[in-house]
């Protein structure tokens, strides 16, 4: 699990949120057999927790989109692609206009490997 990683992106519905850059906390739960890497203590059995911070990081930081819903959605997606995972959870918050007495808008979305 990575918990609190933030990053800024251009992500929003109104223009000004796509204009300037607004912070992101990002929290993903990878499902995987960590019983080998356990036994072994080898990277290579279990999951790069780099490799799921960049995935997280190349969305966030990337193509501006609408909704939290899609960022979470292509997290998720790109966590899955990698060897041996079987399911990811993610949560994306942003914090809201600054006169918002809102302190986040989150989604939180599971998904598993087809």
């Amino acid at each position: 699990m990575l918990q609190g990683i933030s990053f800024s992106g251009r992500h929003g519905v109104g223009a000004a949120e796509r204009e300037h850059a607004q912070r992101f906390k990002v929290d993903i739960e990878v499902d995987v057999d960590l019983a080998e890497a356990g036994r072994t203590d080898r990277l290579e059995d279990t999951i790069d927790y780099r490799q799921v911070r960049a995935i997280a990081k190349d969305t966030i930081e990337g193509e501006s989109v609408t909704l939290i819903e899609t960022l979470a959605t292509r997290i998720a997606e790109g966590v899955l692609a990698l060897p041996k995972v079987e399911a990811v959870t993610v949560r994306v918050a942003k914090r809201p206009a600054s006169m918002s007495p809102i302190e986040a808008a989150a989604v939180h979305i599971s998904r598993t490997r087809a």
